[in-house]
């Protein structure tokens, strides 16, 4: 296991002061290494708040620091302004929730996202912003519903991708899965769908063809989904982290390929689960 917020048997202010000293003592506050790009990754919540979102922040903290990358976390929108905007390669919405910006800051993403930016949505990204159309078009699809959280087979469609290489082509994991508005398969590259046959999506369940992950250019700038991320044990899997490390790298520009533009839809093979919903 390679990432975890919690430490040993030792009270975690002990572990801090003692790794604070250990850095100080080795020079190794002072790396010389320059981060490669910069994320700002904001938390904002105006309607249901996930308790999973420390535990992923420090996961993407984390990410960070072994991959080179500064990382910014807040819960300000303030910063939504051309000038701060600028500071970051992508913005990540990691598990907003509703009306989280004014009609201001949405001028001020859809400026920088035009001007070459990259957004990285994680799961409850897409229960965000209705009201914004234009945020709609750029996170893929809105959330609907979901049932209770359970064990679910993931069919990993392209797995070519920088957020899907080190995945099985069947990918076993619990989470809360989303069922969404609207099937955005025709809109965005699928990089990975719900097999409904390995689990019970309950109202609102989408059929044999249920995107889960995805990527596409939009509107001059980079963007990047993934429906996971709901429980605060998810941000403990190493192939979890894989995947959220290379979507922030897509979306940061930092790796190839780009998703390209719209109207890249897949098949998806080895399910012939009809919709029941």
């Amino acid at each position: 296991m390679r990432w975890a917020p919690t430490v040993g048997f030792l009270p975690l202010a002990v572990v801090v002061a003692l790794v604070a000293v250990f850095l100080v003592g080795c020079g190794a506050a002072t790396r010389s290494a320059s981060p490669d790009f910069s994320v700002l990754v904001f938390s904002k919540t105006a309607e249901y708040r996930h308790p999973s979102i420390p535990d992923g922040v420090a996961a993407v903290q984390w990410l960070g620091r072994e991959n080179v990358f500064a990382v910014e976390a807040t819960e300000s929108a303030a910063l939504f302004t051309d000038e701060d905007l600028r500071r970051y390669d992508a913005v990540v919405f990691f598990n907003t929730t509703g009306d989280v910006l004014d009609a201001e800051q949405q001028a001020a993403f859809e400026r920088y996202v035009r001007a070459g930016g990259g957004y990285a949505g994680v799961h409850a990204a897409a229960d965000t912003e209705y009201d914004w159309e234009w945020y709609g078009g750029l996170v893929g699809a809105y959330f609907e519903s979901h049932p209770r959280v359970q064990e679910a087979e993931v069919k990993v469609i392209d797995r070519t991708h920088p957020s899907t290489p080190g995945l099985l082509e069947r990918w076993t994991r619990a989470d809360e899965w989303y069922n969404f508005r609207t099937d955005p398969s025709d809109e965005v590259h699928v990089l990975a769908a719900l097999d409904e046959g390995s689990y019970s999506p309950g109202e609102g369940a989408m059929g044999s063809e249920h995107p889960i992950s995805w990527c596409h250019d939009y509107d001059g700038g980079r963007s990047w989904y993934t429906g996971a991320g709901h429980t605060p044990e998810g941000y403990r899997e190493d192939l979890l982290l894989d995947h959220l490390l290379g979507g922030i790298e897509v979306a940061a520009g930092a790796t190839e390929p780009a998703c390209g533009a719209a109207g890249s839809r897949r098949s998806f093979p080895g399910n012939a689960t009809t919709s029941n919903g």
